[in-house]
């Protein structure tokens, strides 16, 4: 009985052992910021798991438009309260995240709301 309880506490207590932090930067993590650097990016922490992505702006960002051929990124962006609405004027989205609450306009009539986490 004294050996199981000594195996167990032993057990237990590697199990709780600290582990050691990393000091320098994982080599996948300076890859990715280079190369989404190279993009005119910048790594962020987005959506409700805070997964990490390389957020790239549009040029045109915020620009007028009422349909997304008018718009680099190819999406024009109108608030959530103009859903359903004709002769409608949205923004040229603002960069490669598609985390937010906003409706597509297309030829000036906004669709749906959407929100994606």
């Amino acid at each position: 009985m004294k050996r199981i309880f000594a195996a167990a506490l032993l057990f237990g207590a590697c199990a709780c052992a600290p582990v050691a932090a990393p000091t320098a930067p994982a080599p996948q993590a300076e890859n990715a910021q280079s190369a989404c650097a190279a993009r005119g990016g910048s790594l962020e922490r987005v959506g409700r798991a805070q997964t990490l992505q390389c957020v790239v702006p549009y040029a045109d960002a915020g620009r007028a438009c009422r349909d997304g051929s008018q718009c680099s990124s190819g999406n024009c962006q109108g608030a959530v309260d103009v859903a359903g609405q004709t002769n409608v004027t949205g923004q040229c989205q603002a960069s490669n995240m598609a985390f937010g609450c906003y409706t597509r306009v297309v030829n000036g009539r906004a669709d749906a709301a959407i929100c994606v986490d």
